[in-house]
């Protein structure tokens, strides 16, 4: 099978770039941003890669990028389907919140075990766990049939959102995807087997690296 999954974090969001719990909220992308998801659909356009269909979150800065993406490769404009299932993870209370103001609230200590935890959440959100939940079964019932059927599909979301997804795809322990961090509009291409394998896997990366993956 030639047909790929391609997972993209959003560009760098308002949030992002304040270095704030953004969680459910919904700012959209700063310029930065903007600018992060042109290189993603020129990147992907120069690997040959044109999509049949297309995910994304309820999120403005999730289907920014995406359709940035999208006009960037030009053709036919995929079908797009946007679903909450694919939100970032919800932070609760620590949304809106920046670091130094979580530290000073919970503590140091605190903050970093609901950051970097698979299963403990925030107060009044979710941890990692409980968003593999929700997008794990939408990846089955309606992302992987298309991918299933040789279809080329590409997927703009979000830091934990993706993580959550990744986890199953490669197979990763707890441990291992708490580890994994995702840079800011860069595609994560997977070319699948029929049974829903990873057979190849590459990141297409920019110079600058990574960013602080607050959602």
């Amino acid at each position: 099978m030639t047909n790929k999954l391609v997972l993209v974090r959003h560009g760098e969001s308002e949030w992002n770039k304040k270095n704030i719990f953004t969680g459910i909220r919904n700012p959209d992308l700063t310029d930065k941003g903007v600018i992060e998801a042109l290189w993603a659909g020129r990147v992907l356009k120069s690997e040959g890669l044109r999509f049949d269909v297309a995910f994304t979150s309820k999120l403005k800065r999730a289907q920014h990028t995406l359709d940035i993406i999208l006009g960037e490769i030009g053709g036919d404009a995929p079908e797009v389907f946007e679903n909450a299932a694919l939100n970032e993870r919800d932070y609760g209370e620590l949304s809106g919140l920046n670091k130094e103001e979580a530290r000073e609230r919970w503590g140091e200590e605190q903050v970093l075990a609901w950051r970097r935890s698979f299963d403990i959440p925030p107060p009044g959100g979710e941890s990692l766990k409980h968003t593999a939940d929700r997008v794990l079964p939408y990846y089955q019932e309606f992302i992987w049939p298309h991918v299933a059927a040789g279809k080329n599909v590409i997927v703009a979301a979000h830091g934990n959102s993706l993580r959550a997804l990744i986890m199953s795809l490669e197979k990763l322990s707890e441990d291992q995807i708490l580890d994994r961090e995702l840079a800011t509009a860069a595609p994560q291409v997977y070319r699948m087997t029929e049974t829903g394998d990873v057979a190849e896997y590459r990141e297409l990366v920019r110079s600058e690296g990574r960013d602080s993956g607050l959602g």
